[in-house]
């Protein structure tokens, strides 16, 4: 059973995997079935002292999962058979957990993966961007098959960090060495794009009517992707050299940023073209990943405190979540879920709504 400490609830931990023997051949948009399981539960491992405590009333709990030691988890995102997928960039796999039993499984994706995000496509298959391998990779949801599609030779290095997808089906993607492109998953053509201010294309979103948008880290802006013809254009928040990290959609087409240098989390709405910013709570907040769950609530991870908070937009509040989020770099999340890589502690965490 799970134990509640400090208002966190800790679930059974994973045993490092025995890895199936095989070997794994990967081509360019071509591959193998490819699965290992991580194998059975353990005893729990013990929880960190938490500073700041919230003690706020309704101040959501957090559920941690373990992933295997090394794994480093990045980003995480809900899988179509209920499981839940993650990168695991330190150690070159994509993961998947089970949060009925913990069992963790292993996809491997070639030698020298660096996958950074993960999402989970309209074809219930998880879309990977891997940096290491300077590619798209697709994971089959069921088979596990696996299929790359590399950039093309003339752009390489390009530090991809994440994808969406448009409401025609078209995969959109970011490096944050100075790139976006968008991918046809069907024919496999790639589309390269030189960003509009070079170094800093990060997070990426869809809104509800199809527009995509994503935030440039090192170029302090959001861009608009024009989808028919691929072009950028730059939209500045009021906050000079803000860091604008991650991006997301609420059910409005509004775009809600992570301001990572400046402890901000910002708002942009295309109707208006207003912008909206509210400091985050604490001496030296760095919000680092944004989401918008189903009821338009809004969730940030904030390295400077290693915590998770909930912004009310109707109320203009933060309310953090009980326990310690260390290092999460990504929030995702379905209806009564919201979803963190803890990559500062090999943790998956769970906040549950109560909706869905």
């Amino acid at each position: 059973m799970p134990r509640t400490r400090n208002g966190t609830t800790r679930l059974p931990a994973v045993l490092a995997a025995v890895l199936t023997a095989g070997v794994v051949v990967l081509t360019a948009c071509s591959g193998e079935p490819a699965e290992q399981d991580a194998g059975a539960t353990a005893q729990p491992s013990p929880t960190r002292p938490t500073a700041a405590e919230p003690e706020a009333r309704g101040a959501p709990s957090i559920e941690r999962f373990d992933v295997p030691a090394g794994a480093g988890p990045h980003d995480v995102a809900p899988a179509a058979d209920g499981g839940v997928w993650f990168t695991a960039q330190q150690a070159g796999y994509l993961g998947h957990l089970d949060p009925q039993n913990g069992k963790v499984t292993r996809v491997p994706l070639g030698s020298g993966s660096h996958p950074h995000g993960v999402i989970t496509g309209p074809d219930d298959a998880a879309w990977v961007t891997d940096g290491g391998l300077n590619a798209i990779v697709r994971v089959d949801g069921t088979s596990r098959q696996v299929r790359r599609f590399p950039l093309p030779a003339d752009r390489p290095g390009a530090n991809l960090n994440t994808a969406t997808f448009d409401d025609s089906g078209t995969l959109w993607f970011t490096g944050q060495n100075g790139i976006y492109g968008r991918l046809d998953t069907g024919s496999g053509e790639l589309d390269v794009y030189d960003a509009p201010r070079g170094t800093g294309p990060y997070g990426i979103t869809t809104t509800p009517d199809g527009e995509v948008y994503y935030a440039s880290l090192a170029g302090s802006h959001i861009a608009r992707i024009a989808t028919d013809s691929g072009k950028a254009t730059v939209l500045e928040p009021p906050t000079e050299a803000q860091g604008a990290r991650r991006v997301w959609s609420d059910s409005k087409g509004i775009i809600w940023v992570s301001e990572y240098n400046s402890g901000k989390l910002g708002r942009y709405d295309p109707g208006t073209r207003e912008w909206a910013e509210w400091d985050l709570p604490g001496d030296a907040p760095q919000p680092y990943a944004v989401f918008v769950d189903q009821d338009d609530m809004v969730w940030l991870s904030d390295f400077g405190s290693d915590r998770l908070l909930r912004f009310d937009p109707a109320t203009e509040n933060f309310t953090p979540a009980r326990g310690a989020a260390p290092a999460v770099r990504q929030i995702h999340g379905r209806a009564g879920e919201v979803w963190g890589a803890a990559s500062g502690d090999d943790e998956l965490l769970l906040i549950r709504t109560g909706a869905g």
